[in-house]
Parts: structure tokens; C-alpha cells; sequence
């Protein structure tokens, strides 16, 4: 098996470590590299100066894409900056190769549809990297609402705020993708795994308003709060929920509180546990994950894509979800410019980020 690497940062050279873990000498690793930095980032996102990645992952390196696609990947794994992930797809796509993307599939839609038909067209596997869709907390969740443990679902709120500066102690946070608005930054994008959950739970809203901008003293171009209200349909019914990020808090706080006519139900991502509040009873039921391990999340998302190439199955995200969550950011960054209540049908090819 032969894999290609497109972009190996923080969350490339995760997904080469699982990959390695997984299929051990039998996978054959290339990249397509243009900075080629040597530093090799360890899962506790540091630095090891002690050894070279391409050396220590045995990479076979190209120094253009063309190159890379002629020497026939099975599949590839596009983990460059969100602005660039659209033209490496096509040309992967194009070239027949199956798709891991990494979140979210793009900073705008701007021939996003053209790469969706390639994958229907051609019959490729695409997959997009929401591994939360494999954490136990959002499983647990997704259980407690589908078993009626709350009843009907009235309204939901959810935040995810940590400081950017302390996200990759391994570089500079105002170089950071995250941080530069060329790259496909700001905390709506980059924070997009909320949007994607609540999708996932609740479908696609039908209008976004958000209200946010720079608003703190990091050196950075993009928005780093934004708070965003969603209007979801539930039994033929609104459905407000609310989504608050940010790039401030510490320490960081990751949470979903959904309310039902017969109880709530908080799910907490930094403790690890759901919290189950039944309306009359006098105790809570609280689903506590201890032995949580964060890279287990993407071993499993890896696990589960290896097993759709091999079989030809649709994976658990698709390219067309990924496509949902983008519409539904994009959304929101309009709204958060212009002011106004954003319908997501109108969100079109023309939407960009500001």
C-alpha cells in the first residue's frame, strides 16, 4: 500500500504515527513537500530535535504534486492549510486516489461541488477528519437523545474556547494556520468540529446569525470569538442552539448542554464525562470516561477509513457532510460581517471568509 502525504504539521504527522502503528513496514509513505521542515512533532506536540522525519519515517519526498500522483498512491491525506486543501483534492481526485481531508474540507466553496462530483463520478472513498464523531462522550450523547432520555429536544447550547497561544507549543502562534486569514484561520474554521457534531445530531440549520470579530489583543487577522445562534428544525419546530467559540480561555472549556421537555443532558469534552439530568429524579446519572485517550479518537477515525478503502463503503463523514459544516461556518462569517440573519440555502460558491 502506498500513501501520500499532502502537509505534515501537527496533524499529518499524527495521522503518519497511526498509520505506521496500524499497517507497520507494510504501508509505503511519500509526501509532496515544499517547506520541508525536519522537525519531528511529538504527540505531546513538542519538538524532537534528536531526529529527522523523513529519516525517522522512512518518506520518500517530491517536490511537486504531478510527481507524487505518477507514483500511483493508493490513497492520499490532505493536511495542508485549509486555503490549499481544494487544489490538492481536485488533482488527487482527478488522479484516482481515494481521500482522507482534513477539516474542514475548505476556507470557502469555491470548487467544492466540482471535487464532489469527482468522488461520485469516479467512486472514490473521501473521507473528512471530524474524529469527535468517535469520541465515547458524543456517542454516549447521540445515545441518550436517540433512547428519548430527555424527550423532545427544546433547545442546546455549546462552547469550545482555549487559548490559541498554547495550542502548538511547537511554534509560533501568530504563524499558525489558525491565525492567518490567507491559510483559511479564525476560530470559526478552525473550531469547525462543533459545527460538525451539531449537524451531525441535529442536521443542517436553516439560517445562522453570529455576532464576533477580533475583539482581543493576540497578533492575529481573524476573528478569534464568535457567537453564533442556529436555527434547527425538530418535529416541525425551531430549534435554537447556540455555539460559542473563542480563542481566550483558559484553561480550556469544551461543552454541550441540551435541553429536553423531560430533563437535560451536558456532555463535557475537557472532564471527559455526560452528565444525565432526568426531570423528578433526585440524583444525576453520570457516564465518566477515565481511561479517555485523545489519540485514540484519531486511531479510530484512521481505523475506520482503512477499512472503507478496503471494502468501498461510504465512511461515517463524508465528503458531503464536510460540505454541510463549511456551508454552516461560511454562514456564520457572512452573518458576523454583514449583520444580518444568513439563510443557508443562499450560502453559494461565492462565499468566502472575511
Amino acid at each position: 500500500m502506498k500513501v501520500l502525504f499532502i502537509g505534515l504539521g501537527g496533524v499529518g504527522q499524527r495521522h503518519l504515527r497511526n498509520l505506521r502503528a496500524l499497517l507497520g513496514a507494510e504501508v509505503e509513505l511519500i509526501a509532496y513537500r515544499t517547506r520541508r521542515l525536519s522537525d519531528v512533532i511529538t504527540p505531546s506536540l513538542g519538538i524532537d530535535t534528536t531526529k529527522n522525519l523523513e529519516q525517522e519515517y522512512n518518506i520518500r519526498v517530491f517536490e511537486s504534486l504531478e510527481s507524487a500522483l505518477a507514483a500511483s498512491p493508493d490513497f492520499a491525506f490532505i493536511c495542508n492549510p485549509s486555503s490549499l486543501h481544494m487544489d490538492a483534492a481536485l488533482s488527487c481526485a482527478e488522479a484516482g486516489c481515494d481521500l482522507f481531508i482534513e477539516k474542514p474540507v475548505s476556507s470557502d466553496l469555491k470548487n467544492v461541488e466540482r471535487l464532489v462530483e469527482l468522488v461520485e463520478s469516479r467512486s472514490l472513498v473521501a473521507m473528512v477528519g471530524y474524529q469527535l464523531r468517535f469520541h465515547p462522550c458524543l456517542k454516549r450523547l447521540r445515545s441518550v437523545l436517540k433512547d428519548g432520555g430527555i424527550g423532545q429536544v427544546l433547545a442546546a447550547r455549546a462552547c469550545v474556547g482555549e487559548y490559541l497561544p498554547f495550542w502548538h507549543r511547537y511554534e509560533d502562534y501568530r504563524q499558525m494556520y489558525a491565525s492567518r486569514a490567507d491559510l483559511g484561520g479564525g476560530v470559526v474554521l478552525s473550531q469547525i468540529h462543533e459545527m460538525d457534531y451539531l449537524y451531525s445530531l441535529f442536521g443542517t440549520p436553516r439560517r445562522v446569525f453570529a455576532l464576533g470579530g477580533h475583539w482581543s489583543d493576540l497578533e492575529i487577522n481573524v476573528e478569534d470569538v464568535a457567537s453564533i445562534m442556529m436555527e434547527f428544525t425538530s418535529r416541525g419546530r425551531p430549534l435554537p442552539v447556540h455555539l460559542q467559540l473563542d480563542y481566550l480561555q483558559y484553561p480550556p472549556a469544551r461543552q454541550c448542554e441540551i435541553v429536553g421537555e423531560n430533563g437535560r443532558v451536558v456532555m463535557d469534552l475537557v472532564a471527559n464525562e455526560v452528565v444525565l439530568h432526568a426531570n423528578g429524579n433526585t440524583s444525576d446519572e453520570r457516564f465518566k470516561f477515565d481511561d479517555f485517550e485523545r489519540n485514540n479518537l484519531f486511531l479510530d477515525e484512521l481505523s475506520h477509513f482503512l477499512s472503507c478503502v478496503e471494502k468501498r463503503e461510504q465512511p461515517i463523514v463524508t465528503l458531503e457532510d464536510g460540505v454541510q459544516s463549511l456551508r454552516m461556518a461560511l454562514a456564520a462569517k457572512e452573518s458576523m460581517g454583514t449583520g444580518r440573519v444568513v439563510e443557508l440555502e443562499q450560502v453559494a460558491e461565492t462565499a468566502t471568509i472575511r
